[in-house]
């Protein structure tokens, strides 16, 4: 069931189509199609440990380049979650996370402030030229997370800990994310209704 705390929306360019929907109260179930693997891969990780559900149906020019239409799936991503959390009356707002995957470790903070900025550190030399999976390059992911938090209004600080494989490095930093963001968008029965901020407004 699709609670008060969810989104679906569309977005369409000469480079790809994009419908999502998210529910933010979900249990973590995932229906992924990107036409990128890895990236499915990666944002079924993301629904499962952040407890969301999330549905992607995503098209796009990957016969030029992935670049376009992940780009966009985080556009999308990050604009459906604002528009699910509405006025974020009564969430605990702030989660962290340290996520091991074997060799890779890695630390994610969010602040669901309204302002978006991203803090994204510690991945290995070379990390961004890697090929994940056939089609998914390493600077990707620091990619989807900008996307993510400029559209979303999220404060996020991303750092790799430790890792020496590419796939590990990459669903580390997923599942870290997923973690900090499921305990920052949480209802906190202490504040029920109100803005966690001095400034009455996120």
């Amino acid at each position: 069931m699709t609670s008060a705390r969810s989104a679906r929306i569309g977005r369409e360019t000469s480079e790809s189509s994009i419908e999502l929907a998210i529910d933010l109260d979900g249990t973590g179930t995932a229906d992924i199609s990107t036409s990128v693997p890895f990236f499915d891969h990666m944002l079924t990780a993301f629904a499962k440990h952040s407890l969301v559900d999330l549905q992607v149906r995503a098209n796009g020019d990957i016969e030029i380049d992935v670049h376009h239409t992940v780009e966009d799936v985080g556009i999308t991503l990050g604009t459906a979650i604002r528009q699910a959390l509405g006025d974020k009356a009564g969430i605990s707002r702030f989660g962290d996370a340290l996520v091991p995957l074997d060799d890779a470790l890695a630390q994610a903070v969010v602040d669901v402030s309204g302002r978006p900025y991203l803090v994204h550190t510690g991945e290995p030399v070379g990390f961004e030229h890697h090929l994940i999976g056939g089609h998914f390059t390493g600077s990707m992911v620091r990619h989807v997370f900008e996307a993510i938090a400029f559209n979303a209004g999220l404060t996020v600080h991303l750092t790799v800990l430790a890792g020496r494989d590419p796939h590990h490095i990459a669903e580390a930093q997923f599942k870290a994310f997923a973690r900090a963001f499921r305990f920052a968008v949480q209802p906190d029965e202490r504040i029920a209704g109100l803005i966690p901020s001095t400034k009455g407004a996120l």
